[in-house]
């Protein structure tokens, strides 16, 4: 009889923890077999489309993958660094190969870039609503005081914010560049332009802003922000052996103006970047599969 207990108990036990194991983290964590396989940590930047392209994958990865995922938004060198140390599984909006090649330079032997693009003809520069009067980099000095002397910037470590010092010091710029973050960029934008005024921004192309409002990107006759850019996935070493299902989607992962204009829109209308991932997902079921094969 006492053997009979234990081993009810024992059943018991077993049956508890693995019960807790098919709940882990909720709703949308344990895919579509049922399984939960491990842990997914995803660096981004505060960028919109690193956010919206970040989001789908976590909603793809856990909801038809069954892994958990976790994201954690830092500056860009932190997010480098990360990939490298193997604190971050993968990072998906390495821009090249002008942007961010300095970091290629410092940490690129110790990450796995993936060579197909996850986007395409992606730009940087610096950017103007069509109302402003001018076209070119060269022209800022002579109307500097209409901008306030000031170029608006994004966060300190970002890629275009380093090439902008080179450009401010190529074209002999008299305007400070001010150090912000996305979203505060954005919003001085939409602040000059709700009330007519002149502003000048660090810019890039994919972005939500050019589908809202009439912008134009600055000539650069210089050549310092270089041509298109393209966008891709950078994952640490290993990651193929240990998830090699995750490793193919982010292979195949590939993005057009029309399908992250959209997602960004879900996002910035105030959906959950997640819930705009799932979102985007369900509509687009052909598109996830292929990516998945």
């Amino acid at each position: 009889m006492q053997l009979f207990r234990k081993t009810i108990v024992l059943l018991l036990v077993i049956g508890l923890m693995a019960g807790l194991v098919g709940c882990k983290g909720g709703s949308g964590e344990t895919g579509e077999g049922g399984e939960v396989k491990g842990n997914i940590h995803f660096g981004y930047v505060n960028w919109d489309e690193g956010i919206a392209m970040t989001h789908l994958l976590q909603a793809i990865i856990e909801d038809k993958l069954g892994y958990t995922v976790e994201t954690t938004q830092a500056d860009v060198g932190p997010v480098f660094q990360g990939v490298a140390k193997g604190d971050f599984d993968a990072f998906v909006d390495t821009w090249l190969p002008v942007t961010h090649e300095a970091y290629l330079e410092q940490f690129g032997d110790q990450f796995e870039l993936y060579e197909k693009p996850v986007y395409e003809g992606a730009r940087i520069g610096l950017v103007v609503p069509t109302y402003v009067e001018i076209d070119s980099i060269e022209e800022l000095n002579s109307v500097k005081d209409r901008f306030n002397g000031q170029i608006i910037g994004i966060d300190a470590g970002a890629g275009i914010m380093r090439t902008t010092d080179t450009a401010i010091q190529e074209y002999g710029l008299e305007l400070e560049l001010v150090k912000s973050s996305g979203p505060a960029m954005t919003a001085s934008l939409a602040g000059a332009i709700d009330d007519n005024e002149w502003v000048v921004v660090t810019g890039w192309s994919p972005h939500w802003k050019f589908a809202r409002w009439d912008l134009k990107y600055l000539e650069d006759p210089k050549g310092i922000y270089g041509a298109e850019e393209q966008i891709y996935a950078i994952a640490r070493k290993g990651l193929e052996e240990d998830a090699p299902d995750v490793a193919k989607l982010l292979k195949n992962f590939k993005m057009d103006d029309i399908q992250l204009g959209t997602l960004e829109d879900y996002i910035n209308e105030g959906m959950a970047p997640i819930d705009a991932g799932r979102k985007w997902m369900e509509e687009n079921p052909d598109v996830v599969n292929s990516w998945l094969q």
